[in-house]
């Protein structure tokens, strides 16, 4: 009997490191992000008919992941003769942050939730947390040529050091941000972690040359991916750039909110 394998969710997956930091193949990386997308276990036929892979190659990475602690198996109920299909699962054990970013993760989410107990204004305050924090990130990767397209460019490239792993459009206007490496934290605090992501780009463009209120972030709102924008409409003088008919912030309710002072 056929197993309707869910959706993918909306927003982006977790940051995992490898057993023992050990990268894993393209393919291998790619099962093992549809697991970690899946609400719901699955069998080697959903996967391989996801990802457009020979079952035996699906069956091989999943072993292989198995063998790492990164999945775990288990078996479906029996329907019948034969034996059950073994059903998949990314491992809820193995969810540390990836080592460029397990320093500041911590922290990042015990700021969180004290900002949301105690500021009078915890958007704004996690906003201007992150710009400083984004200023001295940018300081420390080095000067270089200070120009709107460079600093996008040079942005994005910080977010995927820092686990990200962005998708930019050719000009690097708006990106696909495919991991988090504060996921639970900004399922939890979505505002203040959020914001803390989205002053990070702005204090890091600032220091790139860029215009930072000209940023928008727009958290868990595609499958796979919170969707960041470097160039939107506003202090445009009206004209939207190519990439973007609209400011994300004023045609999105989830857009993450600018500053207000």
């Amino acid at each position: 009997m056929e197993k309707n394998v869910d959706p993918e969710p909306l927003g982006p997956a977790p940051v995992r490191s490898g057993q023992e930091g050990l990268t894993l193949s393209g393919q291998r990386a790619a099962v093992l992000e549809r697991l970690q997308q899946l609400s719901a276990p699955a069998t080697i036929a959903d996967l391989a008919a996801d990802l457009g892979l020979h079952p035996n190659t699906v069956r091989e990475h999943l072993d292989a992941l198995v063998d790492r602690g990164l999945a775990d198996r288990g078996r479906a109920a029996a329907q019948g003769r034969g034996r059950p299909a073994g059903l998949y699962t990314a491992a809820t054990d193995n969810v540390e942050p990836d080592p460029r970013v397990r320093d500041y993760a911590g922290l990042a989410t015990a700021l969180a939730g004290h900002l949301e107990r105690t500021s009078a204004d915890p958007v704004a305050d996690a906003l201007e947390t992150g710009r400083r924090w984004g200023r001295e990130l940018a300081a420390e990767a080095g000067s270089g040529r200070r120009s709107a397209t460079t600093g996008r460019r040079r942005t994005v490239e910080l977010l995927r050091g820092l686990g990200f792993d962005p998708r930019p459009d050719a000009r690097a206007t708006t990106a696909a941000l495919r991991r988090c490496p504060l996921l639970d934290a900004a399922k939890r605090h979505t505002d203040v972690v959020c914001n803390v992501h989205l002053g990070i780009v702005r204090g890091a463009y600032d220091v790139y040359g860029g215009d930072p209120e000209r940023t928008a972030m727009l958290p868990f709102s595609e499958p796979g991916a919170c969707r960041l924008h470097l160039l939107t409409a506003q202090h445009a003088g009206g004209q939207a750039p190519d990439t973007d008919r609209a400011d994300p912030a004023a045609a999105d309710p989830r857009a993450v909110e600018t500053d207000r002072g």
